[in-house]
């Protein structure tokens, strides 16, 4: 029934912009329900314990974070209105804007701030025991005074202040509580544009604009409504028909991509990701046989091929990845492709001789041993990715069967359980390799229950001597000096196989406007987004 009532009001969202559109100034600033496709569907709507691909395009519209960016990925004010940053790097102070308050009528001050970053952001979310880990203090002198104290200087800190990255979360709603399992979890209170109304499972999530918000007239958007279609042929068509304004994260497969551009109606993009930088990989657990052996691993990355994956699955958006680090960094020195290069001409004949050498000879039928590949729950393109690599590993004596299960078991088991061999996977690198990539390779983050964490469970001294000495390097050349060195290392080590450096499709109609203003694209607030 709530269903119906729903889209009976979208229904007539659709009709009142309709009205709208022959009045494009009246249109821009305020009507509509933008209906957005997020595929699959969150396992949660708790951007602070859990960064799985599709939560923060919900929870970016509820919660605020401090600072937002431009493409240039320079700081620009959120809540927090200016800030100065000590000589020695060691203390960054935030004065914040004033009257601001949670969808619960609560006003924000710096305890918000204080709470959410010594308390949540440090302990439970995926990815801040690393940012955050020489966060020393945050104090209060005042309420709209937050001065964050380092034990080291921190510089990556900068960029990692967003409402995606670091959600300012109310101290009076998650003090209490665990924070894991907490009733508000996925009843969110934020100061974000747009409060959480309802979450119906299956169907869709429903976000109202906030009539408080801070920005003066803003959001323009009345409601944004979040659909979860599981039939890719269902998402096309909801696009092609005008049902649905926007779908990010490629969720509109490759191959239809090319006819919907042509479309008047339809917009295509590749903008919107570039603070994020995803790697698509392939975890490998280390822990056990025949995995534990360096050679197998380097085999089963010899025997990727790179190119047919990007070709056949992504349908040609993407690039071979080389490593841990994107290519997006070697502007700044921080990529290197000098290390093992697993896409050679003579891939295949390499790993035929590295599994020959660590003991597992071609058996009866050709099979050398059997495994199990878990692909990433998120669509049909990883499932076409996982049968084209059952083909490729065929071909070295690898007998693979794929096992494809809903996002919350699939996230248990590789990341809770570590029951799993082989898992497909991508990554945000984001924009710097402290934010998203240490946590895949750094001892400290192997962490049963943290989401994409260390599920290879590489242990390395020397890694973690690289990572946590980049970490605080200041001189930008002996960082890079340091990245580089990591690199080597850990692609020959060969916990994960690095894949393609992915570029997401993001399809929307030509009605939706000024959505995308940041190199976050869709993991921003829509506060300035409306329709046509």
């Amino acid at each position: 029934m709530r269903t119906f009532r729903l889209f009976a009001a979208v229904a007539v969202a659709f009709a009142a912009v309709a009205l709208l559109s022959s009045s494009p100034a009246v249109a821009q600033k305020r009507g509509g329900t933008l209906v957005m496709i997020v595929q699959p569907e969150p396992p949660s709507i708790a951007s602070y314990q859990n960064t799985s691909a599709p939560i923060g395009q919900v929870s970016a519209k509820i919660y605020d974070g401090l600072l937002e960016y431009g493409f240039d990925f320079k700081p620009q004010p959120s809540l927090a209105k200016s800030w100065t940053v000590s000589p020695d790097g060691k203390t960054i102070t935030f004065k914040l804007q004033e009257g601001v308050k949670f969808h619960d009528g609560k006003p924000f001050t710096s305890a918000d701030v204080q709470f959410t970053f010594m308390n949540v952001l440090k302990k439970v979310h995926p990815r801040g025991p690393i940012t955050f880990r020489d966060l020393e203090a945050v104090e209060t002198p005042d309420p709209l005074t937050a001065v964050f104290k380092f034990k080291e200087a921190a510089p990556y800190a900068m960029v990692a202040l967003s409402g995606y990255e670091s959600p300012i979360l109310p101290k009076h709603v998650f003090e209490t509580g665990d924070l894991m399992n907490h009733p508000n979890a996925n009843k969110p209170i934020g100061t974000g544009p747009f409060k959480f109304v309802e979450w119906e499972k299956g169907q869709y999530i429903r976000l109202d604009r906030n009539p408080d918000y801070w920005r003066q007239g803003q959001p323009y958007l009345d409601r944004i409504v979040m659909r979860f279609i599981a039939d890719a042929g269902t998402r096309t068509a909801a696009m092609e028909k005008q049902e649905a304004h926007i779908a990010a994260f490629s969720a509109i497969p490759g191959v239809e991509v090319n006819r919907l551009k042509a479309m008047p109606t339809i917009d295509v993009t590749t903008k919107g990701y570039e603070m994020i930088s995803p790697i698509v990989l392939i975890e490998i657990n280390t822990t056990k046989k025949p995995f534990d052996n360096q050679k197998v691993r380097q085999a089963l990355s010899y025997a990727i091929d790179r190119k047919a994956i990007i070709d056949t699955v992504f349908f040609g958006f993407g690039k071979p990845a080389t490593g841990p680090i994107s290519s997006n960094f070697e502007a700044n020195d921080f990529y290197t492709k000098d290390v093992r290069n697993y896409a050679a001409p003579n891939a295949v004949d390499m790993a035929n001789k590295l599994l020959d050498e660590a003991g597992y000879p071609r058996k009866a039928g050709g099979i050398r041993f059997e495994m199990v590949h878990d692909v990433i729950p998120y669509g049909e393109d990883w499932r076409r990715m996982g049968e084209l690599i059952v083909q490729q590993l065929g071909k070295v004596g690898i007998k693979t069967t794929l096992r494809y299960e809903d996002v919350p078991t699939w996230l248990r088991r590789i990341y809770t359980n570590y029951d799993f061999e082989f898992n497909s996977n991508f990554l945000f690198t984001l924009p710097d390799p402290v934010l998203g990539v240490h946590r895949t390779y750094w001892s400290k983050n192997v962490r049963p229950g943290a989401p994409f964490s260390n599920s290879a469970r590489l242990t390395l001294p020397k890694v973690d001597q690289l990572l946590e000495a980049a970490t605080v390097e200041p001189d930008h050349a002996k960082r890079a000096k340091l990245y580089q060195d990591f690199q080597k290392i850990v692609v020959d080590e060969a916990p994960v196989i690095w894949v393609t450096e992915l570029q997401f499709t993001t399809v929307t109609s030509k009605r939706l406007k000024d959505y995308l203003v940041s190199p976050l694209g869709v993991y921003t607030s829509f506060n300035r987004a409306w329709l046509e």
